[in-house]
């Protein structure tokens, strides 16, 4: 190997240590639920769930545990107490 790869990898392990770094924008992910699989987005500071009970409250299980995955890598306006 390279020491120009070894430099990038000692990088990268740094850098996945310090997640204050990263603020994601938007992405989909598939989440398995208990039941089916869910299509949960989010987008413009905003969450969506393909989900019945996200429909109907705005807010759901997969969304929630997300947040927590998350927390402190999503802007300020969704990240939970």
């Amino acid at each position: 190997m390279d020491y120009g790869m070894i430099g990038k990898i000692e990088k990268a392990k740094r850098y996945a240590e310090e997640r204050e770094r990263i603020r994601f924008e938007s992405f989909r992910a598939t989440f398995e639920g208990e039941n089916n699989p869910h299509s949960v987005y989010f987008e413009d500071g905003e969450w969506k769930c393909d989900c019945n009970f996200f429909i109907t409250r705005g807010v759901c299980s997969h969304t929630m545990a997300l947040e927590r995955i998350l927390e402190g890598m999503l802007p300020a306006m969704v990240e939970i107490a």
